[in-house]
């Protein structure tokens, strides 16, 4: 199955670190981040899981639950935690799914023949409270993530989300957002954007963020 920016996350019961988790139940009305990973003991993967361990508040900020996935079964899990806690120095605070009959893997589209017949690639989605895919990015094995531009995109969706904007390139919270081409209205832009804007071009209208 390939998954699309827009579909609805498919839904599954599954095991996990903490019991089975029906997904969408789990989910809630809360943003979700679902990121797959080849196999437990993997050694990009545990610094991958004890950051987000330890980013706990910045997703809790935001509306954000945090679930791994890794095809290994839930012993097997219960055993790198340990290790995850140890060498990390924090506390995994959030499931880790045990995908082992790949039911899951299968769904959101994790098994590249070209890369593993057998092993998830490292993909990461984020999920609206609406259960939509808003965002997608695949890894090599070789990379680790960088959870400063998953905590930037959620910022960012969350924001333009509720404002007629647009974030910019290397956008961080609180730099200057873009107002969207397709308000044209002035009065309705003044409403919006009490602090004015800058027009660079005609197509290109800069303003502070509005809910700042």
């Amino acid at each position: 199955m390939t998954i699309r920016l827009g579909d609805i996350a498919p839904d599954f019961q599954q095991a996990s670190s903490v019991g089975p988790i029906q997904f969408h139940e789990w989910l809630g009305d809360q943003w979700g981040v679902l990121f797959s990973h080849p196999a437990d003991y993997t050694p990009v993967c545990t610094t991958e899981l004890g950051l987000t361990a330890k980013l706990k508040d910045e997703f809790a900020k935001r509306g954000v639950k945090a679930i791994a996935l890794s095809v290994d079964p839930v012993e097997s899990h219960h055993g790198w935690i340990k290790d995850i806690n140890e060498t990390q120095n924090t506390v995994v605070n959030f499931p880790i799914l045990a995908d082992a009959d790949r039911k899951v893997s299968e769904l959101y589209d994790l098994i590249h023949p070209n890369a593993s017949e057998t092993l998830t690639v490292r993909s990461l989605f984020v999920i609206d409270p609406n259960k939509k895919v808003r965002l997608i990015i695949t890894y090599p094995a070789s990379t680790g993530r960088n959870f400063n531009e998953i905590l930037r995109v959620i910022d960012s969706l969350q924001l333009t989300d509720s404002h007629k904007v647009a974030t910019p390139a290397n956008w961080q919270d609180g730099d200057e957002v873009v107002i969207v081409p397709s308000l044209k209205d002035e009065a309705e832009i003044a409403k919006r954007f009490p602090k004015g804007y800058r027009a660079v071009k005609p197509y290109l209208r800069l303003t502070p963020q509005p809910n700042r």
